[in-house]
């Protein structure tokens, strides 16, 4: 089991802690749909990235009642 050499101070200890926050995230907004996005990434709303779409989205999907 590892015993510290010497007592680490509270202030010592916090200034190591000081770059561990959590930051807010950057959301944009998608030049297509308008709707907030991560940067650099496909837009979930729509499935656009750079002014063209990468993902087809479908409306809605149509499942059987027995298949589920």
């Amino acid at each position: 089991m590892a015993v510290q050499q010497n007592k680490v101070s509270k202030s010592r200890r916090n200034n190591r802690r000081a770059h561990d926050a959590l930051v807010a995230a950057n959301p944009n907004e998608c030049p297509n749909c308008g709707e907030l996005k991560r940067p650099h990434h496909v837009c979930a709303a729509c499935g656009h990235y750079a002014d063209r779409e990468v993902v087809a989205m479908v409306d809605e999907v149509d499942l059987d009642e027995d298949a589920a």
